[in-house]
């Protein structure tokens, strides 16, 4: 059996829709929202990166609905009557989609900014309207899949961007080469998303940033497939040479200096390389390996990159806040005395008769030297570096640190901001995974598909949702136009025809086809540009 699904890319629900409007109405117009950032996982944000709309036309708008228009009538309106009649109990009338198929085309004008932009809470991006009288019905039979397509790129990108504003930050506080942040935040989320769609939907957002560092090869195809980009031409996205616990472990009797030095010398001699070094005793890695190997490091054409993978990130990259009093057994008369001392002051570690101690976890533990420095001053100790034009230190070219796991917007922060008061340009790279990319929901932004206008008998009439038990889902109220005052964009609704003609939402698709194209290029230097 053929099956031809656009019609059915909708709630159940919205199968009654096109024999319940008004007879008298003929047009019905909408649009995409993000109404409220007071869920957002980004704290203090006030915009929404505006990206994945010229997805939603290439693959629903076009390639969905040209299958059912390039099908015979009968099979193309065939398992909608099938399936929608099953599930709602009485033979659904499919009359209303055989007059689409008749027509050959969708009827809809969409009208939206530049793909890119970052738009304040409460002003719409893009609108959509049906262009056909007869055909009122289609503009919101498709907000359940415009809502369900859009939100999750928009929130990841949204998401992507506030990573990259604190890694522009730390580097121009730091004097850390602007050429190294986009590599600085490394999309690792593939495998915690929702099936292999939502990683290249989720992984475009990230891309589109900015940020090029990622492991996601299906946001690499999105972005190729959906906005014209070429990795034969650009930098789309980039990865490195490296390795998993599973490849570590397969040295475990010849050890990991043997391991390093094999890759080093037989498979990655020069680039980039990348090598996990928890899986067993990390700071006996970093303290006694690292050093025996300092010579071919320093030797090798290329960077060696040291991944923890455990442990508390901040902590592993930037150490311990420890006390400067150098001997608390001197002046304590109780090691329980000398830690609320210590922490009432602000400091994580302190010592103990010539033993540094920390709380973890709620734990006090015995900490080495090295774990109070922290990953980066300890390859600082071991490689060394230079000096930036702001005073901070910089490893090393042919060292470097990434921490792959667990860092979180907070985090991040918190690590850039450890190391520069430790006096460390802020060169590492961080990787994002799914919890900062699919910890979210529609609700984070407040995104949704409202109706604001209709016409009726000849006349338009503004229409809009105000629920007395929910301000915060009030809509807006009839056209709608956006303008820049002042540099923010601004909504202004309830406008006449003529006025919702003017303003910066321009038209990107209508009657089927896409009138205006963007691409990733274009989506990252409109971004650049406002951050």
């Amino acid at each position: 059996m053929t099956i031809i699904a656009p019609s059915m890319q909708k709630d159940v629900y919205k199968e009654f829709h096109a024999r319940a409007y008004h007879p008298d109405v003929s047009e019905v117009y909408a649009n995409y929202t993000s109404r409220s950032g007071k869920l957002s996982n980004v704290a203090e944000n006030d915009k929404v990166a505006f990206v994945g709309l010229q997805y939603f036309i290439k693959s629903y708008l076009m390639e969905e609905w040209d299958a059912f228009f390039s099908a015979d009538k009968e099979t193309a309106v065939a398992n909608h009557k099938r399936v929608m009649s099953a599930m709602l109990g009485y033979p659904v009338d499919v009359s209303y989609l055989e007059e689409l198929h008749d027509l050959g085309y969708l009827p809809l004008k969409i009208k939206a900014l530049p793909e890119g932009t970052l738009v304040p809470y409460q002003v719409p991006p893009m609108t959509v309207v049906n262009t056909k009288e007869g055909f009122q019905w289609l503009t919101n039979m498709i907000e359940t899949v415009l809502s369900a397509e859009n939100w999750p790129i928009q929130t990841s990108a949204t998401t992507s961007v506030a990573y990259l504003k604190v890694f522009k930050e730390f580097a121009a506080k730091t004097g850390l080469a602007k050429e190294f942040v986009p590599f600085q935040g490394h999309d690792f989320s593939f495998r915690g998303m929702f099936g292999k769609q939502a990683a290249a939907m989720s992984g475009f957002g990230h891309l589109a940033s900015g940020l090029v560092g990622t492991d996601t090869i299906p946001a690499v195809l999105f972005a190729e497939k959906y906005y014209g980009a070429n990795v034969d031409q650009e930098l789309v996205g980039c990865s490195v040479d490296a390795t998993e616990h599973s490849v570590t472990c397969s040295w475990l009797l010849e050890g990991e200096i043997e391991f390093f030095r094999y890759l080093m010398r037989e498979q990655s001699p020069k680039g980039i390389l990348s090598v996990v070094s928890d899986t067993w005793d990390f700071w006996t890695l970093v303290t006694e390996y690292l050093p025996q190997l300092k010579d071919e490091i320093l030797a090798r054409e290329g960077t060696l990159v040291i991944r923890p993978d455990s442990g508390d990130p901040v902590k592993i990259l930037t150490g311990y806040k420890a006390s400067p009093v150098s001997e608390y057994s001197e002046l304590a008369n109780s090691q329980s005395e000398a830690e609320q001392e210590a922490l009432a002051s602000g400091y994580e570690a302190y010592r103990w008769n010539g033993q540094f101690y920390g709380v973890f976890e709620g734990q006090t533990i015995e900490l080495m030297d090295c774990e109070v420095k922290g990953l980066i001053e300890c390859l600082w100790d071991i490689f060394g570096g230079t000096i930036t034009d702001k005073g901070f230190k910089l490893l090393d070219e042919h060292i470097g640190a990434i921490y792959g796991d667990a860092i979180t917007l907070p985090r991040q922060r918190e690590i850039l901001q450890r190391l520069m008061d430790k006096g460390f340009a802020s060169k590492v790279v961080l990787g994002i995974g799914s919890y900062s990319y699919q910890y979210v929901t529609r609700d984070t932004h407040g995104s949704a598909v409202k109706a604001t206008s209709v016409v009726k008998s000849g006349e338009r009439v503004a229409i809009f949702k105000d629920p007395k038990t929910d301000t915060k889902k009030k809509s807006a109220k009839g056209l709608l136009k956006v303008e820049d005052v002042g540099g923010e964009l601004v909504l202004f609704d309830n406008v006449s025809e003529a006025e919702e003609a003017q303003g910066l939402l321009e038209v990107v698709f209508e009657d089927g086809k896409l009138v205006k194209e963007t691409s990733l290029a274009e989506i990252r230097s409109v971004i650049d540009s406002q951050i």
